[in-house]
């Protein structure tokens, strides 16, 4: 069975998306994991990063991303998700990440979330909102060794769907006063939901990133976290990088992670990353 990690962080901007996808690559490219990203967040980076913009816009146009699978429980008599046909299998252009898969999103993410609330809930109440991913990928998850979910920047129904999976969650940060201020929100938020459905969901940890060494701000917020140790920060850091935009343009031919994410130290980072993350869930590399 695969083990689950969201993304979350309530403030847009911390990286998380390049976040996600730095970890899928380097888990497949250098660790030789099969990965799945689930891509939630309405913005639909991730799915950009990972496919580019000509295919997202043929799947969009054809219904094939998780944007049908919300409008579905909207309209229960019109069942219109296919979970073959959205997988998007060997989407990174990273030469050795080839078990990297993809389950796309689409900015009609935006309108279905406010609309979830309110939908049928099934036979007997069978089916609730927070489940509806759930039920639809769990014959799939057993194919790959982690799943990454990219959550939106909000604590929605969506959002709660992929908590529903997941085992724990990351909160990747830039060291600032307002991309931090949310934490707290979202642990206190995330223990509640884990009660309530009476499923562990882990705080795996803070991922600093965006990390500027002269800013005093970086260094004093990157300390107070850490001196808070809850939850744990990650002790590899993510700096501040110009190649991290480039990163997110998809190229149709093959690269290395050192071509996409830079030849300082960046990709060496997300290497330190993954390998820190396997060892928090206890995976052999």
């Amino acid at each position: 069975m695969a083990r689950v990690v969201s993304l979350i962080n309530l403030k847009g901007g911390v990286a998380k998306t390049t976040t996600t996808v730095a970890l899928a690559e380097t888990l497949a490219a250098r660790f030789g994991k099969r990965v799945l990203v689930i891509d939630l967040d309405p913005q639909t980076n991730a799915t950009v990063m990972l496919l580019g913009e000509a295919r997202w816009k043929k799947l969009n146009e054809n219904g094939y991303t998780l944007a049908t699978l919300f409008q579905d429980a909207l309209e229960p008599h019109d069942k219109r998700f296919n979970l073959e046909k959205t997988l998007q299998r060997e989407v990174s252009d990273v030469q050795g990440a080839e078990k990297v898969d993809l389950l796309p999103s689409s900015l009609d993410l935006i309108d279905v979330q406010d609309k979830l609330a309110s939908a049928p809930t099934g036979q007997f109440y069978s089916v609730t909102p927070i489940d509806l991913l759930r039920l639809a990928v769990k014959t799939k998850l057993d194919e790959y060794d982690l799943v990454l979910v990219d959550c939106p920047p909000n604590l929605g129904i969506i959002t709660l769907n992929g908590l529903r999976i997941s085992e724990g969650y990351l909160i990747p940060t830039v060291p600032d006063v307002l991309s931090t201020y949310g934490i707290p929100q979202i642990v206190k938020r995330v223990r509640n939901f884990s009660r309530e459905i009476a499923e562990e969901i882990t705080p795996l940890g803070i991922v600093i990133t965006k990390f500027q060494a002269n800013s005093t701000t970086h260094l004093n917020v990157s300390g107070n976290l850490r001196k808070e140790n809850d939850p744990h920060v990650f002790d590899t850091v993510i700096r501040q990088a110009d190649q991290i935009a480039a990163a997110a343009e998809f190229q149709s031919g093959r690269r290395t992670l050192k071509q996409k994410y830079g030849y300082g130290d960046l990709a060496d980072r997300y290497v330190d990353l993954a390998r820190e993350l396997l060892k928090k869930l206890e995976i052999d590399e």
